[in-house]
Formats: C-alpha cells, sequence, structure tokens
C-alpha cells in the first residue's frame, strides 16, 4: 500500500484575467495559502505554461518547476484534454471544435487535427522535461454521434471507427512511450472512450499498450449509473491519474442522465463542489489506498451554483482529510502470529 499524494489542484477552470488567477507564480501562492501540495497544469492555456517552449527547451521547463518549488508547490502533471478532443472530430462538430484551436486551422479539419496531434505531441515531451510521468487527455469522438443504437447501427461502424481511433492514436502513444509518459484518458461522455467497455474495446485496437491508461473521475460515472467503486477493481491497473470531482444523480418523472437539453442548474444529472453530491470518496480513497495508487488526488472543480474560490479552499481540506496515511503495522501483531515451519506443523498436529 502507498499513500495517496495530495491535495492537487486542476487550474484550468480557475484562470482569469484578474489575479491571483492569470499568471503561474499568483495562482500557485494562492493555492498553497489554502493548502494544495501540487497544481495540474492545462496544456493550452499559455498564461501557465507555453507548451511548445516547454517541449523545447529544459531551461523554460526548470523554469516552470522553479516557479513552483518557490511557492512550496510541485506539478502534479498536466492536462491536454482540448488538443485530445481535436484528434478525432466527427464532421457533425467541426463548428463547434473550432472554437477550441487557433484562427489559422478553424475551417480546415485535416489541418486543425494535425496541429492537435502537433500539440500532444508536445504535451508529451515538455511532461518528461518537467519530469512527470502522466498526462492526462481526452480520445476525441469520431461515433459518439451514434452511441443510441437506433435507428439500427450499420453493422460494422462502431469498428471502423475504434480502428480509426486507434490509427491516430497509436502513433502518439508510441511517442509517449519513448518519453517515459503514461497517456490516461478520461472516460467522459461525448468522448469514443466514456466507460470501461469502450475503454477496453479501444485498448484491444492499440494492442493493449502499456502506455494506454486511465485518468479516474467518478463525477463522469455517477451520472451514468455506473458503478465507479466497482470501476476501480477492473481497472486498477491502468489507473494513473485521479481527478477528485463530485456529482449527483437525482432522476425525476421528468428527466434522466440525457437532462431534457437542460443546463447544468436544472439537470438531473450535475456536477457539484466537493461534500455536495453523491460519491462515496471513502470508498473511493479506500479502493485506491488498498491497491497502491501512486498517482495525485487532483481537485477539479465545477459546479454550477457554488464560487471557485470558495470550493477550493474547503476542496483541500476534503482531500486531506479522505488521504489515508498507510500503516508500517498490523493491527493485531500484538496478539502473537510468529512462528515458524516446524511450530505451524505441530500446531496442526503433523509431523
Amino acid at each position: 500500500m502507498r499513500t495517496i499524494k495530495g491535495p492537487g489542484l486542476f487550474i484550468g477552470q480557475f484562470a482569469d484575467e484578474k489575479p491571483p488567477f492569470n499568471t503561474l507564480p499568483s495562482i500557485a501562492k494562492w493555492a498553497k495559502g489554502l493548502g494544495f501540495a501540487g497544481l495540474q497544469l492545462p496544456t493550452w492555456d499559455a498564461r501557465f505554461i507555453d507548451i511548445k517552449k516547454a517541449a523545447d527547451s529544459s531551461a523554460y521547463a526548470d523554469e516552470i518547476k522553479g516557479i513552483m518549488s518557490d511557492a512550496g508547490l510541485v506539478v502534479t502533471d498536466m492536462a491536454s484534454h482540448i488538443y485530445g478532443q481535436l484528434v478525432a472530430v466527427h464532421p457533425a462538430y467541426d463548428t463547434w471544435m473550432d472554437g477550441l484551436c487557433p484562427p489559422d486551422v478553424r475551417g480546415n479539419p485535416a489541418a486543425r487535427q494535425a496541429w492537435a496531434i502537433d500539440m500532444m505531441k508536445a504535451s508529451i515531451t515538455a511532461s518528461r522535461r518537467l519530469g512527470l510521468t502522466e498526462l492526462g487527455t481526452f480520445s476525441g469522438a469520431l461515433v459518439w454521434p451514434f452511441c443510441y443504437p437506433f435507428p439500427q447501427r450499420p453493422e460494422g461502424l462502431v469498428d471502423d471507427a475504434f480502428d480509426e481511433l486507434a490509427r491516430l492514436w497509436k502513433p502518439l502513444l508510441d511517442h509517449a512511450d519513448s518519453e517515459g509518459v503514461d497517456l490516461c484518458f478520461e472516460l467522459h461522455p461525448m468522448e469514443d472512450l466514456f466507460d470501461g467497455v469502450t475503454f477496453e474495446m479501444f485498448l484491444e485496437k492499440v494492442g493493449n499498450h502499456k502506455r494506454c491508461n486511465i485518468n479516474y473521475d467518478a463525477s463522469h460515472f455517477i451520472k451514468q449509473g455506473l458503478d465507479y467503486v466497482e470501476f476501480i477493481d477492473f481497472y486498477h491497473e491502468r489507473i494513473k491519474g485521479c481527478h477528485v470531482k463530485d456529482a449527483e444523480f437525482n432522476p425525476t418523472g421528468k428527466q434522466g442522465y440525457l437532462g431534457g437539453y437542460l443546463p447544468w442548474l436544472k439537470r438531473a444529472a450535475r456536477d457539484r463542489s466537493l461534500g455536495d453530491g453523491q460519491v462515496d470518496f471513502r470508498r473511493v480513497f479506500s479502493k485506491f489506498t488498498e491497491y497502491g495508487f501512486t498517482g495525485w488526488a487532483v481537485y477539479e472543480w465545477e459546479d454550477c451554483m457554488e464560487d471557485p474560490a470558495e470550493a477550493a479552499a474547503k476542496g483541500a481540506k476534503f482531500i486531506s482529510d479522505h488521504i489515508i496515511t498507510v500503516t508500517d503495522k498490523v493491527f493485531d501483531d500484538f496478539a502473537g502470529g510468529k512462528g515458524d515451519r516446524a511450530s505451524n506443523r505441530t500446531m496442526l498436529g503433523l509431523k
């Protein structure tokens, strides 16, 4: 067993033009004051890190680590979700997804994809320069528009989609392997990898690649009606990252997990600040401790009600209170149990 590292904070949702949320030194100082031990950096936000520069320059990567060290923090890992999202885009979402990329590649799906793949490579290399061994991301989506099987899907449609998804990601997984970095796919609705079954389909397509792993987030599972605790039993060997995020699912006679196109505040399934939802984090942290999870417990704030700064302040303590400091003793050692083979055989009445 190992004691889980934390608390960490993903700063993507906290970014703002106003201080202390507009530079890495200021947001690091703020987070340290709340009790966080590390930050997860969004690779797409140049206010915190120039990811291409970090990929090309060890000196710049050392500068980033120095800023964090000066604040008494470390970089836990990084998030490359926007780039991963754009690696694979169904044409139905082209206009929508163009909002996530630079103007010079908008309206050109091939150029947008090439840019996203290049930025994923840079994020992987930058992770290595920063001394990190995990990188969170999304898979993108080719077959998500057909997730509900009516009208009947043409035979082979899903298989063809996952073949293409694997073709796109296999070189990135190989690059990650050469850099000593695990790609941790966050299983999320709107991605082709959104639950255990879809992850297994993809894993098979990429030849059970050792760098194909999972960023665990119970909030995405509780909103689907998936057993988020048993998920850890199934996939603990592949879980290398963890977002600690709460959620609730309160279906009514009018709506269920699909939410009836309602805004977040009115949806039956919605994200909440830590402790305000239904995720049983005591069981989650116990499972991770049991299986020797080596990563960080990183708070990702998403809530349609609470102010993010207030939520973060409570979140640091919430995670700290749930981290189990593992014992170096067996609790019943006082009752004996020491022996050798000869005495064991004697106790069993054997000669």
